[in-house]
């Protein structure tokens, strides 16, 4: 997302799919399956956050090396009993669904488009399945720990859009979680390139009670995929950060959120990355989850 159009940024925030009415999110059937359509791999059916477990299924764990390695049993204990709300922003069917995404809804006293289509690179490859590909990586790694992980959509399918930003930002209030990441990528000029971290500002009556922890979750996220080999960002300021009050998605949530542009997908070198599953699972989601810890464990 770049700083001048809020099209990407406007649809990122964690939502949790219990709490989406079927008239604002998903249009597949119960039981039925969906296609990310992006990559032709099936992709497994909508489901109730609800039933989300903290178990990590043999089947669901890819091979670890040394960096993803789950750890040992006194070391993941610290992890059991916490909750995170994971958003993979966009969904590839906004594209698809204009009346309903760009529908007016309430960003935070004032009022927005429901959601966007994102971004893509050069190539084509949709932000809205970068997204949802870091943020399987990431549920993965968290589950592995021991962590119950909710997520904001369940399929990566055309078929489907939203849910609304509004939505989205009530998500990780309705589960208590203990903290909540929005996962991006940018669509600035193509010479930009690395992450950069987005936390809420100070706003009265919305963000003025997690501003502050929002900040310090900020730094650990920074921190964490600094540590993960990730690239700050060359603009933005340069340190990595920046604050916003007009985001729907932070201002409505009442726990720790931040959002996070992983890289710019119209630069080369970020595109490359961004289309690698080693660097997203063993860069991004890994960093991620580094950060997620720092800020729950080292506060």
């Amino acid at each position: 997302m770049t700083r001048v159009s809020l099209a990407c940024l406007v649809a990122t925030t964690v939502v949790v799919a219990t709490a989406v009415p079927a008239s604002q999110a998903y249009r597949v059937p119960d039981g039925a399956s969906s296609v990310d359509s992006a990559a032709g791999s099936p992709v497994e059916p909508r489901q109730r956050l609800a039933t989300a477990t903290t178990a990590s299924p043999a089947g669901e764990a890819a091979t670890r090396d040394s960096q993803t390695a789950a750890p040992n049993r006194s070391a993941s204990r610290r992890w059991v009993g916490t909750v995170i709300m994971i958003d993979p922003g966009h969904q590839l069917g906004n594209a698809t669904h204009p009346r309903q995404v760009n529908r007016l809804v309430n960003a935070g006293g004032f009022r927005k488009p429901c959601n966007s289509t994102g971004t893509a690179t050069n190539a084509g490859f949709p932000e809205a399945t970068f997204n949802w590909r870091v943020a399987r990586a990431l549920k993965r790694q968290l589950r592995a720990r021991g962590a119950a992980v909710r997520m904001t959509r369940t399929t990566n399918s055309y078929d489907d859009w939203g849910p609304c930003i509004d939505v989205r930002g009530r998500a990780g209030n309705r589960v208590n979680a203990d903290a909540m990441v929005s996962i991006h990528g940018d669509g600035a000029s193509a010479g930009t390139r690395g992450f950069f971290v987005i936390r809420p500002s100070d706003r009265a009556g919305w963000t003025s009670d997690i501003y502050r922890p929002s900040a310090r979750y900020a730094q650990r996220v920074k921190t964490g995929l600094v540590r993960a080999g990730v690239r700050v960002s060359n603009s933005y300021g340069e340190d990595g950060f920046d604050v916003r009050g007009d985001l729907g998605t932070l201002n409505w949530s009442d726990v720790p959120a931040v959002m996070v542009e992983l890289g710019n997908m119209r630069n080369r070198t970020d595109a490359r990355h961004m289309t690698s599953a080693h660097y997203r699972k063993h860069r991004y989601a890994r960093g991620l989850r580094l950060g997620i810890g720092g800020f729950l464990f080292h506060r």
